[in-house]
């Protein structure tokens, strides 16, 4: 059981907070790089409780400031994106990607200090299709090399989903692999797969057993049940700092994928998945696509961006018909069942009341992890996983393995029988 002091550290982003300052530690997908254009509208973004502007200049540089001018405090939201920089509205005062004022345009020259003004802002990179950027003070790592992020930005397709409630309790969704089967598959039987789907073997058992370890990069489970005779089919995951996911979706050693739960702040979270398709491209060849035909039009407002028609308001436009005669949720879809499950759990649940059971062994353990590695940073530790090459050793999925292995027998097993899944898309 966590407290409710743990449960305040857990879910608390903004600056200054234990579990804000080791977010702080690592790149963070911020958006799309088509959701900017050089010498484009500026975007609003909401990123650990900071309210933030991303925008790119003539030259193709991205930058994202804080969106209150260093000068009288006006939002650069409204500011002029024109000839290498973003012009405040109020009184034309300039700034580059880095910050640094570039003109102050209602100063006479003789007069003027831009060397000394520097807005504040934050780090960026782009590596295939996606705008990272670094929010701490010190030097940031390399960029993760999760397998999924690897692959060009044609070859991928990125799902972005919001979610009205806080981080940790939607990435923790990701770390239950036995909801799978009463949440989204409680209706299917055995004969509702394929003779060879080793999916079957859920249907016909809904309570696994698991086998929970801790890694260079977070935590992965193991799954298990039995299969056929002599065999185990196992359902593989893992968390990766400091908000990453890899689900067993997929069959293992062809399911290319990652997600990331990015904290907007304590009570709203962006969801963005990234599938491999296997060489296949997105329509228009561009590969930028949500993947998500179920969201409303984008707004400009701190939370406009990719939120999902299927809401609290609409009771996730659960059936009872349905649910009573078709599926087990009556909810359409898996995103919004989880989305439903979530987010009514309140906008920050309370861990104190729970009760957990061996299934949440999983969760147990990276809330812990978790809590330690906040701790650490408090004490003026290193972030753990800031070494990006680590990633490229987490693979999810599910396969079949003989009796008698550990979940470390299987899985270095299974890694071992397929070479890097990204290269395969490049």
């Amino acid at each position: 059981m966590v407290s409710k002091q743990e449960n305040a550290i857990l879910t608390g982003v903004g600056a200054g907070t234990p579990m804000g300052e080791l977010m702080r530690r690592y790149w963070i997908p911020a958006a799309m790089s088509s959701e900017v254009e050089a010498d484009g509208s500026p975007l609003r973004l909401m990123l650990l409780g900071e309210r933030l502007v991303a925008f790119r200049d003539s030259n193709g540089e991205v930058g994202i400031l804080d969106h209150h001018c260093p000068h009288r405090n006006a939002s650069l939201f409204f500011g002029r994106n024109e000839q290498g920089g973003l012009r405040c509205l109020y009184h034309g005062w300039k700034f580059g990607v880095d910050g640094q004022c570039l003109d102050m345009a209602n100063v006479p020259p003789h007069q003027d200090f831009k060397s000394k003004i520097k807005a504040k802002s934050y780090r960026t990179i782009e590596r295939n299709g996606l705008i990272w950027t670094y929010m701490g003070q010190d030097e940031p790592p390399a960029l993760p090399s999760i397998e999924a992020t690897m692959v060009p930005a044609s070859k991928v397709t990125f799902n972005w989903m919001q979610r009205e409630c806080n981080w940790l309790q939607v990435l923790e969704g990701d770390l239950d692999t036995s909801h799978t089967d009463f949440l989204h598959g409680g209706a299917r039987t055995v004969q509702s797969f394929a003779p060879d789907d080793p999916r079957r073997f859920g249907a016909a058992n809904r309570a696994p057993e698991y086998e929970i370890e801790e890694s260079e990069w977070g935590t992965m489970y193991g799954a298990f049940r039995p299969a056929d005779p002599g065999e185990t089919y196992w359902r593989v995951a893992h968390f990766m700092f400091p908000f990453w996911t890899i689900t067993p979706s997929g069959p293992f050693g062809r399911h290319l994928y990652a997600r990331a739960w990015v904290p907007m702040d304590d009570t709203h979270t962006m969801a963005m998945r990234i599938i491999g398709n296997a060489g296949k491209v997105a329509p228009g060849g561009s590969g930028i696509v949500t993947g998500l035909d179920d969201l409303m039009p984008n707004t400009t407002d701190w939370y406009g961006r990719f939120r999902p028609n299927t809401n609290a308001e609409n009771d996730y436009l659960i059936d009872r018909e349905v649910q009573r005669t078709k599926t087990f949720s009556g909810i359409p879809g898996i995103a919004a069942e989880d989305q439903a499950v979530t987010e009514s759990m309140d906008a920050i649940t309370d861990r104190s009341t729970e009760h957990l059971a061996p299934s949440d062994r999983m969760i147990a353990i990276t809330r812990r992890r978790l809590l330690e590695a906040a701790e650490a940073i408090a004490q003026g530790a290193k972030a753990p996983g800031r070494d990006g090459s680590i990633y490229a050793g987490a693979r999810g999925g599910y396969f079949i393995a003989p009796n008698g292995g550990s979940l470390t027998d299987a899985y270095r097993d299974a890694f071992g029988k397929t070479a890097p899944m990204n290269l395969a898309l490049t």
